[in-house]
């Protein structure tokens, strides 16, 4: 039987975080927890989770910081929790590396749905990289090596950024709705996503070029093969 996944929950309000650990204890998973910026850092090191839920507004240095600096230590996946349902707030933790966000108040159920899905997607990743090299006029995609070339330079995407790209590109050129490609790259089905594919896509756009994906609107996004 395999272990149970760690999770490292960061949460300075002591409430909150005592009941999400509790929450996700009682889902199986093993749970540890860190009420600052250092602090989460640092039992990062020790502990090294299988996922981190992570608040925005810590002591000692903020979430996005906190996100950057594990990140920097290895790949892992990071749902951030945040009181600001704002665009700018959540396009910077994603371009610190978190994989999807959750606004407060949320609900438990919510909550432990959407850290299955983004272990579930870690699960998937070694089943997408067995796919070969795909190449869209000067655009690249390595799924073994999990890299990204347009042109002769590579693109470095995050690991949800990635999987996004690789969504897309199993459908050139046709329209995937906002709600399929949630379901499908972070593993579960939520109208509250749409705001994140909406978010990922922006940033994927601004790494390989704004022309490379098409908006249609009030629909979904499709990659376009010949695009450059």
């Amino acid at each position: 039987m395999p272990a149970p996944s760690r999770i490292l929950v960061v949460e300075d309000d002591a409430v909150i975080n005592q009941a999400v650990t509790d929450r996700l204890r009682g889902e199986g998973y093993e749970v540890d927890q860190a009420w600052d910026g250092p602090g989460a850092v640092a039992l990062f090191a020790e502990t090294d989770p299988d996922l981190v839920l992570l608040d925005v507004m810590l002591p000692g240095y903020d979430g996005h910081e906190v996100c950057r600096r594990i990140q920097a230590e290895r790949p892992v996946p990071v749902l951030m929790v945040t009181a600001r349902d704002d665009e700018t707030d959540i396009l910077v933790g994603l371009g610190v590396g978190a994989d999807d966000y959750l606004t407060k108040p949320f609900r438990m159920r919510e909550l432990v749905a959407r850290v299955a899905a983004l272990l579930r997607r870690v699960e998937r990743a070694t089943t997408l990289a067995s796919r070969s090299e795909v190449a869209f006029g000067d655009l690249r995609i390595d799924a073994g090596s999990r890299r990204v070339q347009v042109g002769d330079a590579e693109v470095h995407l995050t690991p949800i950024e990635f999987d996004l790209l690789l969504c897309l590109a199993g459908s050139v050129g046709v329209v995937l709705t906002r709600e399929s490609l949630y379901a499908e790259v972070w593993g579960w089905s939520g109208a509250s996503g749409t705001r994140t594919v909406d978010s990922h896509v922006k940033a994927l756009r601004a790494k390989i070029g704004a022309d490379r994906i098409r908006t249609v609107h009030g629909v979904g996004y499709a990659l376009e093969p010949g695009a450059s």
